[in-house]
């Protein structure tokens, strides 16, 4: 199956054109093979690790191990596995197959998980053991699901996973896919209402390893990728799968959750050279107290998404470790990041400039185009937008306005064309009849050395009037007194415009948060 082909250079960059007849996971697996690395490392996780040519057999095992279920081309399953060599495998085994993958989060409760396997009517649920307590509600309540496959230990009346790959076939033929079939769907997180089922097609993978993974970050086939972001997740998704294999690098995954001594292990254990994080992660490996010298580590560039990086925490975790983080946005909708730092280009507060490949535009309450310096809600055109939000019309013609994608964040662009993270549209506050923006907030708080993160809402005065309300995570050494809250608002107001600054600091242990990583303001406002 052809590979990605150049064409005319367009004013965004070189256009990039996939076959019709085209398989993403084919093209994903065959360039390894074809460019003789089979016996190179493709995956290292907490079991052991596998070459390219070992996870080439895995996914055709899959492959047959799903057709042998019964599932036949979009067919849609559900795959909850933590990150571990089977997600890869069952999930690209599924492509293969033209059955359509599900990824799905690991970290929710039974009622989301019940609310998807409705909402998709997937017939086939891969799960990992120690996920099956929340799921085995849901299943019994789905009415579409025919067969739950368990990987690890299962237990009594379910299928494992390790069986039927061992019984499968190491062979398979792909199914005869276009670029544009359904391909594979994520969930948004649903920070702010019921998720929505993604669908995106089978070129918009190789679309974002060519435009951002390999253009952008300038990943090789000599790196070592750690994402600590999970593959359920867009963000991970390309981090530790898309990219990784479009350029035959090597990718180490870790399946417990990432607190910053986990991370720091593997980041000591196999010396990655790429290491993709998100904001509030860099912030907790800042101050973790057993934090490892620059010296002990072999990575040459980061990465954050998910939320907007504090420029206090980009610039700190640079002077410690002497790497850039590019901070960039993505989006489920958009696939991966499609506005971003450079490497050697790095200006910590804003978001960079428009990946190759797409254009961007911020558009004002009056529908125009704003200018340089103002607030507008971001709008996305590219390659990778997803089709449409499943069994959602009336949600996918307010997100997907032709060619253009609504982000749902408010940017401005400044004179030098670097782009300015404003906050999420429903976030925005109108302070003194001026847009407020909760990160600006947020940042010039960050910037205290007393804090570790914080959020900013909009709550009423005594006259009914909207107002910034600040909650704050203090550093562990932190002493909660009226003296530093006064210090935190004036710090404030040095940095920023008078009315900004918080009219109230609410000091918390922690934020409410995605799993993702995104906090949710709209749990602080209630």
């Amino acid at each position: 199956m052809a590979e990605l082909s150049f064409v005319t250079e367009t004013p965004q960059g070189p256009e990039l054109v996939v076959p019709r007849d085209y398989n993403a996971a084919v093209d994903l697996i065959e360039r390894n093979l074809s460019a003789g690395r089979g016996a190179k490392t493709a995956y290292i996780d907490d079991v052991g690790s596998y070459s390219f040519s070992e996870l080439a057999s895995r996914v055709n095992r899959a492959a047959n191990a799903l057709r042998g279920l019964g599932l036949g081309m979009e067919d849609r399953i559900m795959v909850a596995l933590y990150d571990g060599i089977d997600f890869p495998s069952v999930f690209l085994g599924a492509i293969k197959a033209g059955i359509v993958p599900i990824a799905t989060n690991t970290l929710l409760t039974t009622k989301d998980y019940e609310f998807m396997l409705r909402d998709s009517r997937a017939k086939v649920l891969v799960v990992s053991a120690g996920l099956l307590p929340a799921m085995a509600a849901a299943v019994a309540a789905s009415p579409f699901i025919t067969t739950v496959v368990v990987a690890g230990e299962a237990p009594a009346g379910y299928l494992s996973l390790a069986d039927l790959m061992a019984q499968a076939e190491p062979h398979f033929e792909p199914a005869p896919t276009t670029c544009d079939d359904a391909c594979f769907w994520l969930y948004s997180s649903g920070s702010t209402g019921t998720p929505k089922g993604t669908v995106h097609a089978h070129a918009s993978l190789m679309q974002t390893a060519e435009l951002y993974g390999r253009r952008t970050l300038g990943l090789q086939a000599s790196d070592t990728v750690f994402s600590a972001a999970k593959l359920f997740f867009a963000y991970g998704l390309g981090n530790a799968l898309t990219f990784p294999l479009a350029v035959g690098a090597t990718t180490v995954l870790m399946a417990e959750r990432p607190t910053p001594e986990a991370v720091f292990k593997r980041l000591q254990t196999h010396q990655p050279t790429v290491f993709c994080g998100v904001p509030t992660l860099y912030a907790a490996m800042l101050a973790f107290q057993a934090k490892p010298a620059a010296n002990a580590l072999g990575i040459r560039i980061c990465t954050s998404a998910g939320e907007a990086l504090p420029a206090d925490v980009g610039r700190r975790f640079s002077e410690l470790y002497g790497v850039e983080i590019l901070d960039g946005i993505g989006s489920t909708e958009m696939l991966h990041i499609f506005l971003s730092n450079r490497p050697g280009d790095v200006r910590y507060g804003t978001t960079g400039k428009p990946v190759a490949g797409y254009q961007i535009r911020l558009i004002g309450d009056d529908g125009n185009e704003v200018a340089s310096g103002e607030l507008g809600e971001l709008q996305i055109c590219g390659p990778t937008s997803a089709l449409l939000y499943w069994n959602n019309r009336q949600r996918t013609q307010d997100t997907f306005v032709g060619p253009w994608t609504r982000a749902g964040d408010k940017y401005s662009v400044d004179a030098d064309g670097y782009y300015v993270y404003g906050g999420r549209s429903d976030d925005m506050l109108k302070v003194s009849g001026q847009y407020v923006s909760p990160f600006e907030v947020e940042g010039a708080l960050a910037s205290h050395p007393q804090v570790l993160e914080a959020a900013v809402v909009g709550a009423e005065d005594e006259e009914g009037l909207i107002k910034p309300k600040a909650f704050v995570v203090l550093q562990a050494d932190a002493i909660v007194d009226d003296a530093l809250d006064a210090d935190l608002k004036a710090h404030v107001k040095r940095q920023l415009a008078p009315h900004k600054y918080p009219r109230w600091i609410e000091f918390v242990p922690d934020l409410p948060k995605t799993a993702t990583g995104k906090i949710q303001r709209f749990k602080l406002r209630s």
